[in-house]
C-alpha cells in the first residue's frame, strides 16, 4: 500500500473573525475587536496541524488584504495552501463575534456571495485529495447547490482513492437561510428539508461528528437516540456525539438503548469563557487519535481536552492548543481547573504557537536616542537631523543585506522617537525588528511615554519585538532591585497579554563589582525565579565559562527561549571579534546586536558636516559588513 503524503485535507469555510475585546459587553457596545483567521474548516486544519498532523485546506479567498492574511497565516500554521484559490470577483468572508456571558455569543456572518461559497469542482486538486489519509468537509458546504457540487466531487475523488471521508455537521441555521441574516448565534432550528438533505449524503462518510443539536438536525428528531438511529439507518460510518461538559461518545455499529453504552469518555471540567471554536478543536483532537490508530478512548480524550482548552480562551484558531501543551494539560488536568490562568499552560501556548524561526541574527542596533542627541547637540545641529540619520542607517543596512544575501538573518533595533519612518519601512519585509520601551539611562527604569506599558505597546505591530534594557544586578540596593523587578514583571505580563515577544537586555550597573558574566548569569537566574521567561536575552561579551553557564540556565528554565544576542557597548570592531569567540558553537547564541561600533564615528562626522549622505552610508555599510564577517568567522 502506498503511503499517504498528507494526513488531512479540509474543505470548507475560510474567513476572518473579528472578536470583541470587551468581555461581557453587548455587541452593540463593543469598542474594539481582535482579528483572527476563522471558519470551521480553517480552524480544524490549523488545530490539526498543531496536533502534529500534516494538513491542507481547500477553499477560496478574496483577492484583497483579508484573503492574503488568511493565506499567510495558514502558512504560518503549517497548513498546505496549494488548493486555496483566489477568487477575483468575491470578497473574503468575515464574522463579527461577541462574548456577553457563558451562554451568550452574539455573532454576525458577513458571507453574502463570499469567496469560500464559490468553490467549484474545477478548483479541486485531485492529486492532493487522493494522497491524503482523510478528507473532511463541514456541513455548510452542502448548503447551496454550488458548494454541494464541489463537495460531492471531492467525495468522489476520495472514495475512488480509498481516502477516509469525514463530516463535521457544523450546523448554522443562518447559513441555511433559516434565520434573519443578523442571527448567527442560533444553533438549532428543526427543518425537514435540511434533515433530508443531510441524510442524503451521510452514507458517503466513514466518520460523522456533531453536537447533540447537530445530530438532531441530521437525524430529523430532537430525541438524541431517535436521531442517532436515523443516521445509522442511512450510514455505517462511525458516529461521534459531542456532549459538551459531559464529554463525548463514539458509536461504531448499532445504536444502543442508552447513550452512555457507547464508548464514552467524560469531559474535562473548566470555567467557560467562549464556546466558539471548541467543537473544531474537538474534531482535531479526535482526528489526532483516529488517524494515528490510537483507539477511540484515546481519541476522545484528546478531543475533550482540546475543546476544554479552547472554551477558556479568546478567539478560535489562535486558541487552538498545540500537541505539546495538550499533552501537558492531560498530564496535569486535575490541577488545572482554569487553563486560562494557569501559568505553565499559558506559557506553553504562547511559545509553541510561534511560527517564525531565527537560527541566525545579524542585528544593526541604532535605537540610541540620548547618544545621538548628544552628537547633534555637540555638532550644533537640530535634533531633527536624527530622523534623517536613522533613514540613512537603514539604507546602509539594506545595502549590506542585499550584498551579502542575508535576508532572513538580518535584523534592526530602532526606536519610534526618531526612527518611526525606519520602523514603517522595515515592517512586513521579513526583517527581524525590535524597538525599545525604556526611557534611556533611567535606574530604576521608567517606560517611555508614561507608566502604562500595556498602552504603549498596544498599537505596535505584533512582529516588533519589545526590547528593554535594565541596568540590573542582584546585589543592587534593595529598593532599586525591587523597583527594577517590578518593572520587569509589568513588562513581561504586558507582552504576554499583547502577544509581542520580549527581549530583555541585562547590563550590570557601573558600581557592580562582579565579573560581567558572573553578574549577568546571577541576574538571569533571578529573573527566572521571578517567573519571567523572556523570548530573547541580549547580553554583553563575557568569558567562555560564563557564556556556557548562561546557556545552561536557559536550557534548564526556558527551553523554548528564542536565544541570545550579543551586544557591543561601543567597543572597537577588532575587540568585538575577540569577544565574539566566547560564544562560538553555543546553540542558544543566535547572533549579535551591535550599534555604536558600527555607526558611531561615521555619524559624528555626518552631524559635523564632514561626511555626505553617500559617504556615511558607505562607511556604516562597511562597518556592519565587517562585524558580520567577524561574527561568522568567530
Amino acid at each position: 500500500m502506498v503511503a499517504k503524503k498528507i494526513d488531512l485535507v479540509c474543505l470548507g469555510r475560510a474567513g476572518v473573525d473579528f472578536y470583541a475585546d470587551q468581555i461581557g459587553s453587548r455587541l452593540e457596545d463593543v469598542s474594539s475587536l481582535s482579528k483572527y483567521i476563522g471558519g470551521s474548516s480553517t480552524n480544524i486544519a490549523c488545530c490539526s496541524s498543531r496536533m502534529g498532523l500534516s494538513t491542507a485546506l481547500i477553499t477560496r479567498v478574496g483577492d484583497e488584504h483579508m484573503g492574503q492574511f488568511i493565506r499567510e497565516q495558514l502558512q504560518r500554521e503549517g497548513v498546505d495552501i496549494r488548493n486555496v484559490v483566489t477568487d477575483p470577483d468575491r470578497l473574503t468572508a468575515m464574522v463579527v463575534l461577541g462574548i456577553k456571558d457563558q451562554d451568550t455569543f452574539p455573532l454576525i456572518f458577513y458571507r453574502e456571495n463570499c469567496a469560500d461559497m464559490a468553490i467549484s469542482p474545477e478548483d479541486l486538486d485531485e492529486d492532493l485529495i487522493s494522497n491524503a489519509k482523510a478528507l473532511l468537509i463541514t456541513g455548510t458546504h452542502f448548503s447551496t447547490e454550488a458548494v454541494f457540487k464541489a463537495s460531492k466531487a471531492a467525495l468522489d475523488i476520495a472514495r475512488k482513492a480509498g481516502v477516509k471521508r469525514v463530516i463535521d455537521i457544523d450546523y448554522r441555521p443562518v447559513l441555511w437561510g433559516l434565520t434573519s441574516r443578523g442571527d448567527g448565534e442560533t444553533r438549532f432550528i428543526a427543518n425537514d428539508a435540511v434533515s433530508a438533505h443531510l441524510q442524503g449524503i451521510l452514507s458517503e462518510f466513514d466518520l460523522i461528528v456533531g453536537t447533540e443539536e447537530e445530530v438532531h438536525i441530521a437525524g430529523g428528531s430532537t430525541d438524541t437516540l431517535t436521531a442517532l438511529r436515523a443516521i445509522r439507518a442511512v450510514s455505517d460510518g462511525v458516529i461521534v456525539l459531542k456532549r459538551g461538559p459531559f464529554g463525548a461518545t463514539v458509536f461504531d455499529g448499532a445504536i444502543p438503548e442508552n447513550i452512555d453504552d457507547g464508548i464514552t469518555v467524560k469531559g474535562v471540567q473548566v470555567d467557560v469563557l467562549n464556546v466558539l471554536g471548541a467543537g473544531d478543536a474537538f474534531v482535531s483532537g479526535f482526528l489526532r487519535g483516529w488517524l494515528n490508530e490510537e483507539g477511540y478512548e484515546q481519541a476522545l480524550t484528546y478531543a475533550n481536552a482540546c475543546g476544554a482548552l479552547v472554551v477558556s480562551r479568546h478567539g478560535c484558531t489562535p486558541a487552538m492548543p498545540t500537541r505539546e501543551e495538550l499533552d501537558y494539560f492531560l498530564d496535569n488536568a486535575e490541577s488545572i481547573p482554569r487553563p486560562d490562568v494557569d501559568t505553565e499552560l499559558n506559557y506553553l501556548h504562547r511559545v509553541t504557537t510561534r511560527s517564525s524561526t531565527w537560527d541566525s541574527l545579524l542585528i544593526h542596533a541604532f535605537d540610541h536616542r540620548q547618544q545621538m542627541e548628544a552628537m547633534a547637540d555637540e555638532a550644533g545641529v537640530s535634533r531633527e537631523h536624527i530622523c534623517a540619520l536613522k533613514d540613512l542607517l537603514l539604507e546602509a543596512t539594506q545595502q549590506v543585506v542585499a550584498a551579502k544575501k542575508i535576508h532572513g538573518q538580518a535584523g534592526l533595533l530602532c526606536d519610534g522617537i526618531y526612527g518611526q519612518g525606519v520602523l514603517n519601512a522595515a515592517t512586513g519585509t521579513g526583517t527581524w525588528i525590535a524597538r525599545p520601551v525604556e526611557k534611556p539611562k533611567t535606574r530604576p527604569l521608567l517606560f517611555e511615554h508614561g507608566a502604562s506599558i500595556g498602552s504603549l505597546i498596544h498599537t505596535w505591530p505584533r512582529e516588533h519585538v519589545i526590547k528593554c534594557l535594565f541596568f540590573y544586578a542582584v546585589d543592587d540596593a534593595e529598593d532599586i532591585r525591587l523597583n527594577q523587578e517590578q518593572r520587569m514583571l509589568e513588562l513581561y505580563h504586558a507582552c504576554c497579554q499583547s502577544g509581542h515577544e520580549l527581549l530583555l537586555e541585562i547590563i550590570p550597573p557601573p558600581e557592580d563589582t562582579l565579573e560581567v558574566g558572573d553578574s549577568v548569569c546571577r541576574s538571569v537566574e533571578r529573573v527566572y525565579e521571578l517567573g519571567i521567561r523572556p523570548d530573547w536575552w541580549k547580553v554583553p561579551c563575557m568569558s567562555r565559562a560564563s557564556a556556557q553557564r548562561l546557556e545552561g540556565l536557559i536550557d534548564e528554565n526556558a527551553p523554548h527561549c528564542r536565544g541570545i544576542v550579543v551586544l557591543g557597548l561601543d567597543a572597537p570592531i577588532d575587540e568585538l571579534s575577540a569577544g565574539f569567540k566566547a560564544f562560538a558553537g553555543l546553540e542558544r547564541v543566535k547572533g549579535f546586536a551591535v550599534g555604536r561600533s558600527i555607526f558611531g564615528e561615521p555619524s559624528k562626522a555626518w552631524f559635523a558636516g564632514s561626511l555626505t549622505n553617500e559617504e556615511l552610508v558607505a562607511q556604516v555599510a562597511a562597518n556592519y559588513s565587517t562585524v558580520i564577517d567577524h561574527w561568522l568567522n568567530r
